[in-house]
């Protein structure tokens, strides 16, 4: 799943969003792209629960 993090900006940004993605599933694989401003998650979890813990690092997100 793929979603546009507008907000994300720097290293800081992706690291606090990775963590908290790996606080809803340690075994979820993140990869951010900072110029596409996107996050994208392979997990078991569902799109909202992702969006969820997104925002709890204090960024909006949107599906791609």
């Amino acid at each position: 799943m793929k979603f546009h993090v507008p907000d994300m900006s720097c290293g800081h940004c992706t690291a606090a969003i990775t963590k908290e993605i790996a606080g809803l599933d340690p075994a979820a694989q993140v990869s951010t792209d900072l110029d596409a401003r996107t996050v994208e998650v392979t997990t078991s979890q569902t799109d909202g629960a992702v969006i969820q813990a997104i925002k709890s690092a204090g960024y909006e997100a949107a599906p791609v």
